[in-house]
C-alpha cells in the first residue's frame, strides 16, 4: 500500500520536475530517447504546430528498451514520426546516446555536422525528466535557449499509463536525487530545490522508494 502522504509527496515531486514552459517556435526540437514513444508523438505534435522545422531523435538502447526497441530508441522514434506524417527530410537521428548528457552532446554534434544554425531548442522528454534534461542541456550547451516540453498529462494519468505506481515514484525520487548531486559533479547546472520538495523527497526515501537512487549519499 502507498500511503496518502506518499501520494502527496510524489505529486509534489512531479510538479517540481516539470518546468512549466509554454512551447514556442524554436530552431530545432530534440526528442530524448526512452521507453516512452509518447516523446516521439509529442515531438510530432509540436512539429505539426510549427514549433520546430526539424526534429532530432537521440538514444541508443538500454536494459529497459532493448527488447521493445531493438533498433534503438532514436530509430524507433523516427519510424514513429514518419508513420505520423513527418517527412524524412525533417528528421535527424542520433543513435549512440546512452544518458542525458550524451543526448545533448551527440545531438549538438549531429546538428553541427548537418550545418544547422541553432539559437533555441525545444527539448522534449518524459514529463518527470523535464527539469533534469533542461539542467543538463544548459550546462553542456551554453548560449542556447532551451524550452522544455513533454506530453501534457497529470501525475495520475502517468501512473495509469505505466501501471506501476511504486516504479513511478521510484523514478521521481531518482530524478530528484540527480538534481541534488549532479551539479557538484559538473553534469548539470544547479537549480533551487524548495524546502517542501526536498522534504517530500526525504520522506519518500525513508519509505523505501529507492530503487532508482544512485549508490551514493543523497
Amino acid at each position: 500500500m502507498i500511503s496518502t502522504q506518499a501520494w502527496a509527496d510524489a505529486r509534489r515531486l512531479w510538479d517540481y520536475h516539470q518546468m512549466g514552459h509554454t512551447p514556442r517556435p524554436c530552431s530545432v526540437a530534440i526528442g530524448l530517447g526512452s521507453h516512452d514513444l509518447g516523446v516521439a508523438d509529442t515531438a510530432v505534435d509540436l512539429y505539426k504546430q510549427g514549433m520546430a522545422p526539424l526534429l532530432v531523435f537521440t538514444g541508443a538502447t538500454s536494459p529497459t528498451t532493448r527488447e521493445r526497441m531493438p533498433r534503438g530508441e532514436a530509430v524507433h522514434y523516427r519510424e514513429r514520426a514518419l508513420e505520423l506524417g513527418v517527412p524524412s527530410s525533417a528528421v535527424l537521428v542520433e543513435p549512440n546516446a546512452r544518458n542525458t548528457g550524451d543526448n545533448i552532446k551527440f545531438s549538438r554534434a549531429v546538428l553541427e555536422k548537418a550545418g544547422v544554425q541553432v539559437a533555441s531548442v525545444l527539448l522534449i522528454s518524459k514529463p518527470y525528466e523535464e527539469r533534469r534534461a533542461y539542467a543538463t542541456a544548459c550546462k553542456l550547451w551554453p548560449g542556447i535557449e532551451f524550452v522544455s516540453a513533454s506530453t501534457p498529462m497529470t501525475f495520475d494519468e502517468y501512473v495509469d499509463s505505466i501501471q506501476d505506481a511504486h516504479l513511478v515514484i521510484d523514478m521521481l525520487v531518482g530524478a530528484l536525487q540527480r538534481l541534488l548531486i549532479y551539479p557538484e559533479q559538473g553534469f548539470m547546472i544547479s537549480q533551487r530545490v524548495p524546502d517542501d520538495v526536498r522534504e517530500a523527497y526525504e520522506r519518500l526515501c525513508r519509505q523505501g522508494f529507492t530503487s532508482r537512487l544512485l549508490a551514493t549519499k543523497p
